[in-house]
C-alpha cells in the first residue's frame, strides 16, 4: 500500500467512526478532525497487539477475538482522542458495524 492508499484507507476510517456516532448508541458524534485521530489511533493500537500477540488476535482479524479485541481497541480509543466518548455496549456494537463496513466498502487503491 503507497502514501495514497495510506491516506484514502484513514479517511476512509474517519469518515466511517463519525457515521457510526450518528448510528450507534453509546459512541459520541465527533468532528472529522477528531475521527481522523482516533483512525490514527486504532490503527497504531492495532499494528502494536499485532505485533507483541500475532495476526490471530488483530482486531482485522474475522473471528470472535478479532471482534473483541476490536472493541476494547474502540473503548480505549476514547481515552485518547478529546470528544469521544464510548460505552461498552457502544464499542462491541461499533466494532460489528465498522467490521461491516470494512467488508463492503473497498479501501485499497489499485
Amino acid at each position: 500500500m503507497g502514501i495514497l492508499g495510506a491516506v484514502l484507507r484513514f479517511v476512509v476510517s474517519a469518515v466511517v467512526l463519525m457515521l457510526v456516532g450518528y448510528v450507534v448508541p453509546g459512541f459520541s458524534r465527533i468532528t472529522f478532525w477528531e475521527a481522523l485521530l482516533a483512525a490514527v489511533v486504532i490503527a497504531a493500537a492495532a499494528y502494536v497487539i499485532e505485533s507483541l500477540f500475532g495476526r490471530k488476535v488483530s482486531p482485522y482479524n474475522r473471528g470472535i477475538v478479532g471482534f473483541v479485541v476490536a472493541a476494547a481497541v474502540i473503548y480505549l480509543t476514547q481515552f485518547v482522542v478529546p470528544g469521544l466518548h464510548v460505552t461498552i455496549l457502544g464499542a462491541l456494537i461499533a466494532s460489528f458495524v465498522i467490521g461491516l463496513v470494512d467488508l463492503v466498502v473497498p479501501t485499497t487503491v489499485r
